[in-house]
């Protein structure tokens, strides 16, 4: 797992609250980064186009950016008498995520922030809220923050799949830890390791290959499965040198298990990847994220395996 030097947090310009800014701060300071404040503002009445751009529209929204650049200088005046080091940057870029991915790519961030807050289910369904298509998109560990603060000692979930079921390659499990090591040792906290399994996937593919009616020994597989399942994740967890008593096997699904562990155990954030393959995979893999990231009561980390590379219509393509 790399150093890691610079991180950007996005900056809501419609609010004076700013728990995103606070967490990089926080972590920027704990880790010795440099930290980036960062807007991203667009608005389809001022972008103009080919044949209808003016030069009085191109001032406008650059008076808007200005404007945008001189908050940013005023959030980072504290920051920096603290000892901080701190840049800021404001564009002219739309949709939100992909101008966040965008400048997150250019300056080389080692880790995005940002406020994240509960969206509608017909927001979900239709996959237009900035939080997934972040999740689906970003390259960089991208952490999401809930507007709550984090404990003196934080604890970091590290929320692993050892057996690969949702498509992540092992690599990603290894990713996931180093990095919560990192940033325990970074703030004092503890790691703690989770990993769940369904039963009922064994016992359902237990009863579709029973051609015959024959009694089968439904709390004997479960029992197989679990077995199975132990043994991987207690093999992660000891290469990594993680305690026993800090290890949770869960039997369940993700997004209604590690909710509640997290609550159970105060957790400061949970750490967990997210892999973007296709077009299919990356709902199924991303909606997991998603589906847990709503029910959190704390900051959810995503991270993604080295060798994600952000869509080419996003690295292509900027606003007007």
């Amino acid at each position: 797992m790399h150093k890691i030097k610079q991180i950007m947090t996005v900056v809501d310009p419609t609010t004076d609250t700013q728990p995103a800014l606070k967490r990089a701060a926080w972590l920027a300071k704990n880790v010795g980064a440099e930290l980036e404040l960062f807007i991203c503002y667009y608005n389809e009445y001022l972008s103009g186009d080919r044949l209808f751009d003016s030069p009085s529209l191109e001032k406008a929204r650059q008076e808007i950016i200005s404007g945008h650049k001189h908050n940013l200088e005023k959030l980072a005046a504290p920051l920096r008498e603290s000892g901080l080091k701190v840049k800021t940057a404001a564009v002219w870029d739309h949709p939100l995520h992909e101008g966040i991915v965008r400048h997150a790519a250019a300056i080389g961030a080692d880790m995005v922030f940002k406020d994240t807050h509960h969206h509608s289910a017909v927001t979900r369904a239709l996959l237009t809220n900035t939080d997934w298509n972040l999740i689906r998109t970003c390259a960089t560990p991208l952490w999401l923050v809930k507007p709550r603060d984090i404990p003196e000692k934080p604890t970091f979930l590290a929320a692993i799949d050892p057996l690969n079921e949702h498509d992540k390659p092992a690599a990603l499990d290894d990713e996931i830890l180093m990095l919560s090591k990192k940033l325990a040792e970074a703030s004092g906290g503890e790691v703690r390791a989770f990993h769940s399994y369904d039963p009922r996937i064994a016992v359902a593919t237990a009863t579709a290959n029973a051609y015959i009616p024959v009694s089968l020994p439904f709390d004997e597989i479960e029992k197989q499965m679990r077995e199975q399942h132990e043994k991987r994740f207690t093999e992660v967890i000891e290469f990594h040198e993680i305690e026993k008593d800090k290890a949770h096997l869960v039997a369940g699904l993700t997004h209604e298990e590690l909710p509640d562990l997290s609550d159970e155990l105060n957790a400061a954030v949970v750490i967990m990847g997210a892999v973007s393959r296709n077009r299919w995979k990356r709902l199924f893999i991303g909606a997991t994220a998603e589906r847990t990231l709503e029910n959190l009561p704390c900051d959810l980390l995503i991270v993604k395996p080295d060798w994600f590379q952000i869509p080419a219509e996003i690295s292509d393509e900027r606003a007007a």
